[in-house]
């Protein structure tokens, strides 16, 4: 094989659409645009969303909601998941060496899902009122 008998795969190529190129070709007199309007013509188009003058939906439904650029500093961890580590005391870094929470988290709370059957010692996490009774019951603190 020779760099200069190279060639792409069947039909892998295509030849370029040539339009307004007569009634023969096809794509004469109006070149595939249709009749008027704003598409036919050159330089007439739009952006993204606009509805020809009408209010756009985007614009007349009601802003709704709030979503705070903190939630990504937050973390969540449940009881069962406390319950597979095998470290006594328990901290933010164990949790994110662990996987359990994610590189960013900075806050912290333990909730009430699943059970805990071994004493642990949580500190610097917060825990919702049920999973620290929970954590507490079974021999363990939250600091």
């Amino acid at each position: 094989m020779e760099l200069n008998s190279i060639q792409p795969a069947a039909g892998a190529k295509h030849v370029a659409r040539r339009v307004g190129r007569g009634i023969g070709s096809g794509l004469g007199k109006t070149a595939g645009r249709g009749h008027k309007g704003q598409k036919s013509r050159s330089g007439g188009y739009h952006k993204v969303g606009f509805e020809g003058g009408q209010m756009p939906l985007q614009r007349r439904l009601p802003k709704r909601g709030f979503k705070s650029h903190l939630l990504k500093y937050n973390a969540e961890v449940t009881l069962t998941a406390l319950a597979r580590l095998d470290a006594a005391e328990i901290d933010v870094l164990a949790l994110k060496q662990a996987g359990l929470i994610d590189a960013m988290a900075k806050v912290v709370k333990v909730v009430k899902s699943g059970e805990i059957g071994r004493a642990v010692k949580l500190s610097g996490i917060t825990a919702t009122a049920g999973a620290k009774a929970a954590i507490e019951a079974a021999g363990g603190s939250v600091a």
